[in-house]
């Protein structure tokens, strides 16, 4: 049970930088990231692992996130679903309101941009 949703706590979504300007306290979420997460976890009934949702200035820039990285707002989220092929997930988000859909070999990013859709 979480403390911002049904399945989610504002932990999973801070930034996950050591050593970095924020150390650890920006944890911001956007609301409707949340809505399309749960839809996701209730869609595959299964778990998902949040590996990077926010993240500060300099976490982004020593991951190499791009300087307009919507992790930098509170508004993206990289995430697992257990057991479930990344394509699948960025498959179904890609149906959903998403701005950016980005399916990796490991994990899907999805993010609430409004200003474009973005697909990788």
């Amino acid at each position: 049970m979480g403390d911002l949703s049904e399945h989610f706590s504002r932990s999973e979504f801070s930034c996950k930088g050591t050593d970095c300007d924020c150390k650890g306290t920006f944890d911001t979420v956007d609301s409707e990231m949340l809505r399309i997460l749960e839809e996701i976890r209730s869609h595959f009934d299964r778990p998902i692992t949040i590996n990077s949702a926010c993240r500060c200035k300099s976490h982004n820039a020593r991951v190499g996130g791009s300087d307009n990285s919507q992790h930098l707002y509170g508004r993206a989220a990289d995430i697992v679903v257990a057991g479930v092929d990344p394509a699948l997930v960025a498959e179904l988000a890609d149906q959903m309101d998403c701005g950016g859909v980005g399916e990796y070999d490991s994990f899907t990013h999805i993010d609430t941009r409004s200003h474009q859709i973005a697909r990788w």
